[in-house]
């Protein structure tokens, strides 16, 4: 397949590196505009990138489901832990609410704190009136020390309040940056990815959007397309043949599943509960040293799900009102979230180049002529 017959969008990021389409990659379903989370309406990505000397290599992606200036208004929302050896902040809040309001914020394990302040900065700043109450931002993580020197102050909350000030509405740029900057995924050089479903309900149509932070998964297990190329490109891989400390697979993965279908916050944690089978359609098995957690959030219903300190008493008109997929017409929408889960991963490897970092520490870019071989020709399964 050549990228002529593809959506400029589908085949590129906006810099030009190919995304997994480019390279004949077959995929389930039919993905939006940009093949996107930002293809679901409102939503907004924004990264920083920090790649400084030999030894920095990390950043801070932001995301804001209703955009900058909606902050502070609800929406549905889930998560997931498959494996908890790792972090995402406010869940605590989504689970007793089923709401989220404000940025959700990827970057390093070690950085969790400054994000956490940056986000309270900005809101301060931006939207003083919700900062007078209380804020519970959700900050996300995976492990980049293998390239980054994840133990220095290098993200400063400033960085999160950058990351959330670039966010766009459109193309994202994908593969080493942001928080991905310094990840790395099934042993090649990996990092942040995103792609999209388009979902028909009735007259209606629904996007269903994943963003990930891909940092996982042993070389020996990368699939693509149902081909287990993994076992046929096991050469050059410094991760796991040099003397690197750490198992095969360590690192984490984090997903935002976003969509504007309208859907109850139980709905959403079953969306999340449903990014694992994207993932093992890569080829993970999950390791024990990997955290793997998600988040799910619905645009629809603005207004509803609200949780802000009353002013009086209730009136006769005080009530939420949500209007949501019937459970029972629920598939598609996990379908969708396994096929754009899978295509982001691939996403993030596709879109990539060679990482050399702290130490001397080198990664090495999925060989996208050996994919196509492998998917295209005679191998051993």
């Amino acid at each position: 397949m050549s990228t002529g017959t593809l959506p400029s969008a589908h085949a590129a990021c906006p810099s030009g590196r190919h995304r997994a389409r480019a390279l004949g990659i077959p995929f389930d379903g039919t993905p939006g505009r940009w093949n996107a989370i930002t293809d679901v309406p409102g939503v907004e990505v924004g990264h920083v990138t920090l790649v400084e000397g030999d030894a920095v290599r990390t950043g801070v992606t932001a995301l804001l489901p209703r955009g900058r200036d909606a902050v502070g208004t609800a929406c549905a929302a889930g998560s997931y832990s498959l494996n908890g050896n790792g972090e995402m902040t406010g869940t605590a809040w989504i689970e007793e609410t089923g709401s989220l309001t404000l940025p959700v914020c990827i970057t390093n394990t070690h950085a969790v704190g400054p994000v956490h302040r940056g986000v309270i900065d900005w809101v301060t700043d931006r939207h003083p009136a919700l900062a007078r109450q209380w804020l519970l931002p959700v900050v996300a993580e995976t492990w980049d020390g293998y390239l980054n020197d994840i133990n220095g102050p290098h993200v400063r909350p400033e960085h999160a309040v950058a990351a959330i000030e670039a966010v766009v509405h459109g193309p994202l740029e994908e593969g080493s940056v942001g928080g991905g900057t310094g990840m790395n995924c099934y042993g090649f050089k990996g990092g942040s990815g995103t792609a999209s479903r388009v979902v028909g309900y009735g007259p209606d149509q629904y996007t269903v959007g994943a963003l990930v932070q891909a940092n996982f998964g042993e070389r020996r297990e990368l699939t693509i397309a149902g081909v287990p190329v993994g076992r046929h490109l096991l050469d050059d891989n410094p991760l796991e043949d040099g003397d690197w400390l750490a198992p095969g697979g360590a690192g984490s993965v984090i997903v935002v599943i976003a969509t504007d279908a309208p859907l109850l916050p139980g709905q959403c944690k079953a969306l999340a509960r449903r990014v694992p089978m994207g993932l093992g359609r890569t080829g993970t098995t999950g390791g024990h040293f990997s955290g793997d957690i998600f988040l799910a959030l619905s645009t629809a219903n603005p207004g509803a799900l609200a949780s802000t300190f009353p002013a009086g008493e209730p009136t006769a008109d005080d009530y939420d009102t949500l209007r949501s997929i019937p459970w029972g017409r629920i598939d598609r929408f996990y379908e969708a979230v396994v096929q754009a889960v899978e295509e982001a991963v691939l996403n993030a490897l596709v879109a990539n180049t060679r990482m050399t970092g702290r130490d001397g520490h080198r990664t090495p870019a999925l060989p996208h002529g050996r994919v196509r071989e492998l998917l295209g020709g005679d191998h051993d399964t």
